[in-house]
């Protein structure tokens, strides 16, 4: 039998029992290392050399990925001019139609072969500086040239065969007080329609004009027949002259016969296209012409405080401005502005414009897209508008696409289908025409006002 001398007692703990930092993730170590811990000295020296391992294979995989970024880059192509043409002064502008190429100078307009980069002719008849020129082929070695001069004036002429004639001058008054300046004039592909925005002293209006190319071509024709039978005929009677000076005389002959044989139809105004007015008050003169719409026969009121008129806008405008005139002085709030800025776009056939049924030629232009400044909406005009919707006075739009935001850039695509509009607020939608609803919308960072916009 076992007896116990000394009573029952609890031992004392001892450092043994204590629960190690390392042995509460127990579970996570590696059995073959459960013998190899260092001693604390030792320890910390592997912690800090473990962690500058670590923070540099980080270093090294961030480098290793911007280098294959920088592999996956398009290495952008340098291209240098192959060839280059002097021009005698500074050169403020250019165009480029068929195998010319149209330079605007301080003085008139120059124009170059793109084949063997000569200058070919120019033309410093008026004696004005241009300063945006646009051109387009109409075939038959006939391009039409729509130009801006420092004055404002918008010149429209031809260049057949090395030669340039003047059309005329869009908007040309004969008194120099009421003349417009043009600040932008757009040519539509094929030389079909032009169109040029004028601005007055405190308006703005866009002027559509068509174009009679075909009267141009075949009066063209006709004279480089003519001028072709002339000079054969001056040939002819040069080999029979002996005289210099008689040969002399006959050699100018031809070209003066062709200069002043040259007659050219003037273009067609075919719209006038206005700001639109902001919507107020009631288009009735009074409540009874409003009353006489009611087909439900349900009252609207008699009196005149019913119905809010124009008048009645106006009158509450001008007594709350006498009131808080020093407050809105101090805020700086001003009197809203009418757009003096347009930017349109010359569109061929779809459907929300001319409907299925209608047949029309795919490559020339049936309507025009503008938007002003500050608006929201981008309006759609034709351009067959009959003569009794010209005589008004203001043209409405047959199409409205209306944004959340005013409109700041617009951009139509080559094939005419595809339409992008930037807001203010800098969203881009792009719009199929065809089909009347939007493709995409896209949201650029926030504190971005977008200027332009284009397809590529």
């Amino acid at each position: 039998v076992n007896t116990r001398n000394h009573p029952l007692e609890i031992p004392p703990p001892s450092g043994k029992d204590w629960p190690k930092e390392e042995e509460e993730n127990f579970f996570l170590l590696d059995p073959d290392r459960k013998r190899d811990v260092l001693p604390q000295p030792f320890r910390m020296i592997n912690k800090l050399v473990m962690q500058v391992f670590e923070s540099a294979v980080e270093i090294i995989e961030k480098r290793e990925m911007l280098r294959e970024a920088q592999k996956q880059k398009v290495q952008p192509i340098k291209c240098f001019p192959t060839a280059e043409f002097q021009v005698t002064e500074r050169a403020n502008c250019l165009a480029v139609s068929g195998e010319y190429v149209f330079v605007g100078l301080p003085v008139g307009l120059a124009a170059f072969n793109r084949c063997d980069f000569k200058d070919v002719c120019a033309w410093d008849a008026a004696k004005t500086e241009i300063c945006a020129v646009h051109a387009s082929d109409l075939g038959n070695q006939c391009h039409v040239l729509l130009a801006v001069d420092e004055m404002g004036l918008a010149w429209l002429l031809c260049f057949h065969k090395e030669s340039f004639l003047l059309i005329k001058i869009l908007n040309e008054v004969e008194d120099i007080s009421q003349r417009s300046p043009c600040v932008e004039v757009v040519l539509s592909r094929g030389g079909d329609y032009a169109g040029i925005l004028l601005q007055g002293n405190t308006k703005a209006w866009l002027e559509i004009y068509q174009l009679p190319k075909d009267s141009w071509l075949a009066e063209m024709e006709k004279n480089a027949e003519a001028a072709e039978e002339l000079e054969l005929a001056c040939s002819e009677r040069r080999s029979s002259c002996s005289s210099v000076v008689g040969t002399f005389l006959l050699q100018e002959l031809p070209v003066s016969a062709i200069q002043a044989d040259v007659k050219l139809d003037p273009p067609v105004l075919l719209l006038t296209v206005r700001p639109p007015k902001p919507i107020t008050g009631t288009s009735f003169k009074g409540p009874l012409d409003a009353l006489k719409e009611v087909d439900d026969g349900s009252m609207l009121g008699l009196g005149y405080n019913h119905l809010i008129k124009d008048s009645q806008w106006e009158l509450q405008e001008a007594i709350f401005c006498s009131t808080y005139q020093e407050y809105l002085e101090a805020e700086g709030v001003t009197k809203e502005e009418i757009p003096r800025y347009a930017t349109f776009h010359f569109l061929l056939p779809c459907r929300i414009l001319m409907g299925p049924e209608v047949e029309v030629q795919p490559d020339i232009p049936v309507g025009i897209g503008v938007h002003w400044d500050g608006n929201h909406n981008f309006c759609l005009y034709l351009l067959n508008h009959s003569l009794k919707d010209k005589a008004g006075s203001d043209l409405k739009p047959d199409v409205v696409w209306p944004c959340a935001a005013p409109i700041a850039c617009s951009a139509v695509s080559s094939c005419s289908r595809y339409l992008a509009l930037a807001g203010e607020d800098a969203t881009i939608t792009i719009w199929d025409k065809h089909l009347g609803y939007p493709l995409s919308v896209t949201a650029i960072l926030e504190e971005r006002f977008i200027r332009s916009i284009h397809f590529l």
